[in-house]
């Protein structure tokens, strides 16, 4: 809340824009009275998105002893907002304000504003907590991913959707967990990387979430400016483009988010079969989630004419949609209805509102196509499952992993013959055998990809599936290569399949064609990061380290709080030898894994043998288990061999994920003409 300079600022004073004392605080707002603007920014920014807030002195009682009333407000609030400055590091009140939400074991979402440093007594508080920091974006852009990340953080305890439980964490906006597959090191750092620092892999390749929640929104004055100069369309708008939405809970409890944004992620599945309509991914057109950006801004950013939106208000068994196409560049209607339907009729809906899009588009159809939602069965709840299932995995913690293989699991008791769900329990399965090294998780994922791709032959999701364990876990690199052309095939708009497919040419060697599936990922989802982390990691491992620079550059644009991709940076400064750039980036990075491996090579890089052995034994003591590949890394980097192989023999009986870029990894260039490299990649299945 803040310093109060004395404990003198009268409680008349309160900035006019920030609203009437709430009864019970979501939100206590611990601010320096320096920093005011700021705190009356952010309350209204929080207050606008329906949160209440205390913050002094607007919230003292006339008479009431200040100290208590800060006191009471910080133990009822849920979590504090903290306005990290100079002046806040230097406020003792600040300090017992932070020190008493701690000892509450209230969450604390710091928004730093500047660099100024913290004292070592605040810093031991705010060590764990959720950082946004505004001194590199800008207060307007950090001030719209804080409300995300603080509705997030309350979302546990008002939630009323199955499956959630109230005690489960939420990721923070803009932390956004790894594509499985993708081709390069800084993605494979290791199991507890993807099964707890980045979980949810599946999430972002399978599902497509995302990426994953980024800021709140955007207003006219700064909509959308850095997506759309990382994003530019890659052609001609065609006439016929249309991005949907998240479609609106307007459900009377709001419990059925996983429901309605289901619901948009099927239309989209649906649009996309349609060759002659051009149909964002579900990242791309997700990332505006909750925004305030203009559909004329979302149309230029995603590189469409048309968008459509509409809500859910789901009761019983009863469902109301509504649905409106609308042109983008002059707001008109083109189309939109209302639906009062049974739950039973979930199916049709969605087939009613496809048919209407392609006809006020005037998209053809193939001969003989008909649009269906792939995921159809003829057990609705065993859909609702489906849908809740995806959900709960799209929360990116590991509550909504195994609530994701609960509800999985829920809907094929309903439905045996049910191959999406199937195909998502591979997916889930596989990421709990990783997080707990249990083997038979990662059978049962195999078998559970196998069963999907018997039960339906032409759902491209099976063959996703069993493509992403086979590269990943069984390094059967032909037989993935054929389960993602034939995925491709069935559904040439699957950017997640394109994706995939494009890591596993990477790993193969096969440069050019990777950077091509890179690209017409890209294509195909727009505003989301990944593929644009993927192309510059193929860039890097071909020697363009400029082009991949701009396109990691552009992904940590759409994704600036992504851990590995920053450390694609740091990789690439120690590549074009700026190890003094390398080791600041390393050195700010929060995953302790990847910031020791860095910090290794770059102190190597910079002459600094003791620092570099440091970081590498601790590197080595704490991670022996999960990041041999790093590891070896380090000694590769350093010209040790020797111990460059014997890590990666460990790697190999580890079965380390990191292995699968062998190949392309230039961190390891040094061991490419040692006899056991070529002894290695054939031990692998890798060619030559």
């Amino acid at each position: 809340m803040a310093e109060r300079d004395g404990e003198n600022r009268a409680a008349g004073a309160a900035p006019a824009a920030l609203r009437t004392r709430p009864a019970a605080p979501e939100v206590f707002i611990s601010y320096a009275s320096q920093d005011s603007a700021v705190a009356e920014a952010v309350c209204a920014a929080l207050e606008r998105e329906g949160m209440t807030c205390w913050v002094a002195p607007r919230d003292v009682v006339p008479g009431e002893f200040y100290a208590d009333a800060i006191v009471r407000a910080i133990d009822a609030a849920a979590l504090i907002v903290l306005i990290l400055s100079k002046h806040a590091a230097g406020s003792p009140h600040v300090l017992r304000e932070v020190e008493r939400a701690s000892s509450k074991r209230h969450p604390v979402v710091s928004l730093r504003i500047d660099a100024a440093p913290m004292p070592a007594a605040l810093e031991y508080f705010l060590n764990t907590s959720h950082w946004l920091d505004a001194s590199a974006v800008g207060v307007d852009r950090a001030v719209l991913k804080l409300v995300d990340a603080v509705q997030r953080l309350l979302a546990p305890a008002s939630t009323g959707e199955p499956g959630h439980s109230a005690d489960a964490p939420k990721p923070v906006a803009g932390l956004s967990p790894q594509l499985p597959g993708s081709g390069h090191t800084s993605q494979r750092l290791s199991r507890s990387l993807v099964a707890v620092g980045a979980l949810m892999a599946v999430a972002l390749a399978y599902f497509g979430v995302d990426r994953f929640w980024l800021s709140r929104h955007a207003t006219s004055e700064h909509p959308i400016a850095a997506v759309t100069s990382a994003a530019a369309p890659i052609a001609a708008i065609s006439d016929k483009s249309v991005a949907v939405l998240p479609f609106v809970d307007m459900s009377e409890k709001k419990d059925q988010e996983y429901f309605s944004d289901g619901l948009s992620d099927e239309l989209i599945d649906l649009l996309a079969q349609v060759q002659d309509l051009h149909v964002p991914a579900r990242t791309s057109s997700f990332y505006f989630k909750g925004k305030q950006s203009t559909i004329a801004d979302i149309a230029k950013a995603l590189g469409v004419s048309h968008v459509l939106e509409g809500s859910v208000r789901k009761a019983g068994n009863t469902i109301r949609v509504t649905a409106q196409l609308i042109r983008a560049d002059n707001g008109y209607h083109l189309w939109s209805k209302s639906f009062d339907r049974d739950f039973q009729d979930i199916f049709k809906v969605q087939d009613e509102i496809a048919a209407a899009v392609v006809e006020a588009l005037k998209a053809k159809l193939l001969p003989a196509q008909q649009v269906a939602n792939a995921h159809r069965t003829s057990n609705t709840e065993a859909y609702n499952q489906f849908l809740l299932g995806k959900s709960s995995v799209n929360r990116g913690n590991e509550e909504g992993l195994r609530a994701g293989l609960q509800a999985f699991g829920k809907a094929i008791a309903l439905d045996p013959n049910y191959a999406a769900a199937y195909a998502g329990l591979a997916h889930a399965e596989f990421y709990v055998g990783e997080m707990t090294g249990d083997p038979a998780a990662m059978q049962a994922a195999i078998a559970s990809a196998e069963r999907a791709v018997a039960l339906a032959p032409d759902l491209p999701d099976g063959y996703v599936a069993r493509g992403f364990l086979r590269s990943t876990h069984s390094w059967d690199w032909s037989a993935a290569q054929a389960d993602f052309e034939k995925a491709l095939a069935l559904d040439p708009a699957d950017s997640t399949a394109q994706g995939l497919y494009g890591s596993l040419l990477g790993r193969m060697g096969r440069l050019p064609q990777a950077i091509a599936a890179a690209k017409k990922a890209i294509e195909l989802d727009p505003l989301s990061g990944w593929p644009w982390d993927n192309l510059g990691t193929y860039l890097a491992a071909s020697g363009q380290l400029a082009a991949a620079r701009e396109a990691i550059s552009r992904a940590l644009e759409l994704n600036p709080e992504a851990i590995p991709m920053s450390y694609g940076l740091g990789r690439l400064d120690l590549l074009e030898g700026h190890s003094q750039e390398a080791l600041t980036l390393f050195r700010a990075l929060s995953f302790e894994p990847i910031r020791l491996c860095g910090i290794a090579m770059a102190e190597h890089a910079l002459g600094q043998a003791k620092g570099s052995q440091q970081a590498l034994d601790e590197l080595a003591a704490k991670y022996s288990q999960n990041s041999a590949y790093q590891i070896a890394e380090v000694y590769a980097w350093r010209g040790e061999k020797d111990r460059a192989f014997e890590w990666l023999q460990r790697a190999y009986a580890q079965h380390d994920d990191g292995l699968s870029d062998l190949k392309i990894d230039p961190l390891l260039a040094t061991l490419r003409t040692d006899a056991r490299y070529a002894a290695l990649l054939k031990k692998l299945g890798l060619p030559e």
